[in-house]
């Protein structure tokens, strides 16, 4: 009997997780059983699929492109399975989702309802971080971000775009004052993510050039939606996406500073997921939804 498929289902689970020894847990296997797998395929192809080292394990090049076709196998052997299936008319399985704070509670958890009653045997996990993270190693089938897509190893399809702005809540503006220009932020209270310094400069057009602003203020977290919050409570100046605080700015729960002077800076906003050539009908129906449902243009 063939059991390459096994085989290739180890070797998988071992490039996905790290180690020998959290694939052998995941497949309720011993590492001892884990490495003879893959010595054993080494030794068929005649290369070596991975690098190993006492503190490290890494693909090779041979690897990395054996990988690839593995993922592709194992999903046309699912697929198969599915289309014979008495419930292939179904598309059911685990869909993990990571989405970034903001558009995840303003955007994405709000559809959640209607994806799930029409797709009812998709179970979603659903994590929302403005954490960066390795949707390999985290297992995760789609993320949705902000910003340039520095890795070319996923593919994405576009939502849409939005610009960032500045904002501040009327209560903080009646006791501290409205900036009339960028300069005057040096004597405001602008709060600040944590996780990336640069964004203590805050770019603005000013007489034809983009000037980056140094800005301080007292308070500072991690996430996006946090940032709105504080911003909202009236602690203080902030500049985030206007598909955060769009509906803020219209009901005049904040108000928008500096307009003329803004650096029409835009981030583009995708669903990212694997570029493998055969997606699992879960991953794609999700994919598809958003695409559907979801066209943001703040731009």
């Amino acid at each position: 009997m063939d059991s390459r498929s096994g085989e290739m289902l180890v070797f998988v689970k071992v490039v996905e997780t790290g180690s020998f020894s959290a694939a052998a847990q995941l497949l309720n296997l011993s590492p001892s059983a884990i490495s003879k797998v893959v010595t054993r395929m080494e030794e068929r192809l005649g290369v070596l699929l991975f690098q190993r080292s006492t503190r490290q394990m890494s693909l090779t090049a041979e690897g990395r492109e054996f990988h690839d076709s593995c993922v592709r196998i194992l999903d046309d052997i699912d697929e198969a399975e599915q289309g014979v299936s008495q419930r292939s008319a179904s598309i059911r399985g685990l869909l993990r989702v990571n989405v970034s704070l903001p558009f995840g509670t303003h955007y994405v958890v709000p559809l959640l309802p209607e994806f799930a009653q029409r797709y009812p045997e998709i179970a979603v996990d659903i994590s929302l971080s403005d954490t960066r993270i390795d949707l390999q190693r985290e297992s995760v089938d789609v993320a949705i971000r902000m910003g340039p897509l520095n890795d070319g190893s996923f593919r994405a399809r576009s939502l849409g775009r939005s610009r960032r702005v500045v904002v501040a809540a009327p209560s903080y503006l009646q006791r501290h004052g409205t900036p009339v220009v960028p300069d005057d932020l040096v004597r405001h209270h602008c709060l600040n993510f944590n996780f990336r310094r640069s964004l203590d400069e805050w770019p603005f057009i000013i007489n034809g050039h983009t000037t980056q602003l140094t800005v301080s203020g007292g308070i500072m977290t991690n996430n996006g939606e946090t940032m709105r919050q504080l911003t909202l409570d009236g602690l203080g100046v902030s500049r985030l996406g206007m598909f955060h605080v769009y509906e803020d700015i219209k009901a005049g729960r904040l108000v928008e500073l500096l307009a003329n002077y803004n650096a029409g800076d835009v981030e583009d906003i995708n669903i990212i997921f694997s570029s493998q050539r055969h997606l699992p009908l879960r991953v794609r129906a999700f994919i598809d939804f958003m695409v559907e449902k979801l066209r943001i243009e703040f731009a």
